[in-house]
């Protein structure tokens, strides 16, 4: 199994490193623009492996020489500038990017599955499949799956009860336009209930990345341990249930996007996406992301006014 991390900012050095602890290939390669960061994470992550459970082979590159992949996790991206209050800050700068950095990977690393963490998600997730010629079952962002798991901490201070006995997901954009999903949350049968109490939390998870973005100037633990669930869920084909970013034709009556929806990942990608019965809260609220998510695609990746 070959991972291949492209971008080696504090996001995909933290992959990395997450990635060699756990285990979860036997070949991964640190790609980036800046070659000897690059080289400088895979030297320091060999040093680690007298600790680790497993050998493994690491090693640097160019990101157009990687090649042979069986997953490309993608990190890669613009620089923003001080405080950011949008991830669609990133939009123009990451499109312009991924314009070129994708056809070389696609056509080196063609049976890759590919997760796509750089920012704004939703927007690059969309504009890689349409890149990629690729099934979009094989072309997946992170999206709100950190988010989910943000609200689950927030929830089981609240509840108490570990987060992980608590069923709650956050569907739609990676931004202030997701939604959570109260009719389908539960914790041991019981439903979590959609109060007042519960709505402020909800609203503390959406400005959560940016608070620790403001605060250290990135995020990366979070982000790089939802990605290696991710990546195991590929990897040991666990068939696990998750919210993830990914195009579709059609999902509960929106056509035509790419946002976050509870889908079932394996070994080939995204298996099968699920369809919750939706409150009419929630109906309008994915009617209100859907709507948004549209624009952002077309004013990033078709220059659309």
């Amino acid at each position: 199994m070959k991972i291949s991390i492209i971008g080696t900012g504090n996001v995909g050095s933290t992959i990395a490193y997450t990635a060699v602890l756990k285990g979860l290939c036997n070949h991964l390669v640190l790609a980036g623009r800046n070659v000897t960061k690059a080289q400088g994470d895979a030297l320091d992550l060999q040093h680690t492996l007298s600790f680790c459970e497993r050998p493994m082979i690491i090693e640097s590159s160019a990101i157009e020489e990687v090649r042979g992949s069986d997953i490309l996790v993608i990190t890669a991206s613009a620089k923003g500038k001080g405080k950011m209050t949008s991830r669609m800050e990133l939009g123009a700068g990451n499109v312009k990017l991924f314009k070129k950095m994708i056809p070389a990977l696609i056509q080196n690393n063609p049976a890759a599955v590919i997760v796509i963490i750089s920012n704004p998600v939703d927007v690059l997730t969309y504009l890689t499949t349409q890149i990629a010629g690729l099934p979009s079952s094989r072309i997946m962002g992170i999206g709100t799956l950190v988010d989910s798991a943000r609200f689950r901490v927030l929830l089981s201070h609240e509840e108490k009860i570990h987060p992980d006995d608590l069923r709650t997901y956050i569907l739609g954009e990676h931004g202030p336009n997701q939604f959570p999903v109260f009719s389908n949350a539960f914790a041991g049968s019981e439903r979590i209930a959609d109060n007042s109490v519960h709505r402020k939390i909800f609203e503390e998870v959406t400005e959560a990345g940016f608070d620790v973005y403001n605060l250290k100037g990135y995020t990366n633990y979070a982000i790089a341990t939802a990605t290696c669930e991710v990546l195991k869920a590929i990897v040991f084909d666990d068939h696990r249930t998750m919210p993830l970013s990914i195009y579709f034709r059609e999902w509960q009556g929106i056509e035509d996007n790419c946002f976050s929806i509870p889908v079932v990942v394996g070994r080939t990608g995204v298996i099968r996406h699920l369809h919750p019965k939706l409150n009419q809260v929630e109906k309008t609220a994915l009617e209100k992301t859907a709507k948004l998510m549209k624009q952002n695609i077309n004013k990033l990746v078709y220059n659309e006014k």
